[in-house]
């Protein structure tokens, strides 16, 4: 693993670095484990290095749908920072690679020695809260094929590849849709040659066309995270 890349870690001052990254464990992040679900209490926090982290809100009669995403951008257990133990949401492994892990007790005893551990993360958390309001309107406003543009470019953004492996049932999971509906997107955009699909490794061919297929939900996040944590 290399020395931090993590932007939330970074950020800080030298010595809160050193004393946080000396309270972390390095783990690897497997595809599909399951991090935290809702109502149970946060037994460790993640800052994903190379690897990133679907956040599912999950609704009684179905599988659930993606709010939000965690990435090198940011970290898993932010709710520690408010005084709340439980997470709202499923946390999914999405991408496998690296992360630093600490336990909810350390990070907890980090906060309180670390105004700028504080304040990023308070930060963070508005980002997150960004993140799922504007998931929450893309759902219900924009067609299948903005989302779909939009999910890969956050997706393509946390890999830092232009290929990851996604396969169109967990596609249609994560974006609450169905199969079909993904199967068909997907497919006109590797008309277009914006992607290429098979046997669910997918490669980003086109980021500009992308972009310009997405709807503005993705270019918000974005802005707002700028705005916040540079």
């Amino acid at each position: 693993m290399a020395s931090v890349e993590n932007h939330l870690i970074e950020l800080l001052p030298r010595s809160d670095r050193k004393r946080l990254l000396a309270a972390c464990k390095p783990v690897q992040l497997v595809l599909s484990d399951v991090l935290c679900e809702p109502d149970k209490p946060t037994a460790h926090v993640y800052f994903p290095t190379d690897g990133f982290i679907s956040l599912v809100t999950l609704v009684e009669g179905s599988p659930g749908v993606e709010v939000g995403m965690v990435g090198r951008e940011g970290m898993l257990g932010a709710q520690l920072t408010l005084g709340v133990l439980d997470a709202p949401w499923r946390a999914l492994v999405q991408g496998q690679g690296s992360a630093w892990r600490m336990s909810a007790a350390a990070f907890k005893r980090e906060l309180a020695q670390s105004p700028a551990l504080q304040r990023g993360i308070k930060h963070y958390l508005y980002v997150l809260m960004a993140q799922a309001a504007g998931s929450a309107g893309c759902l219900r406003f924009h067609l299948i094929g903005q989302r779909l543009a939009r999910w890969l470019l956050m997706s393509q953004d946390r890999a830092h590849s232009d290929s990851f492996h996604v396969t169109h049932e967990f596609l249609a999971y994560m974006l609450g849709m169905r199969r079909v509906g993904v199967t068909a997107a997907a497919s006109a955009m590797q008309k277009e040659g914006l992607i290429e699909y098979h046997r669910g490794e997918l490669k980003v061919l086109d980021r500009a066309g992308l972009e310009a297929a997405a709807c503005g939900c993705y270019a918000a996040d974005r802005h707002t995270y700028a705005q916040l944590l540079g």
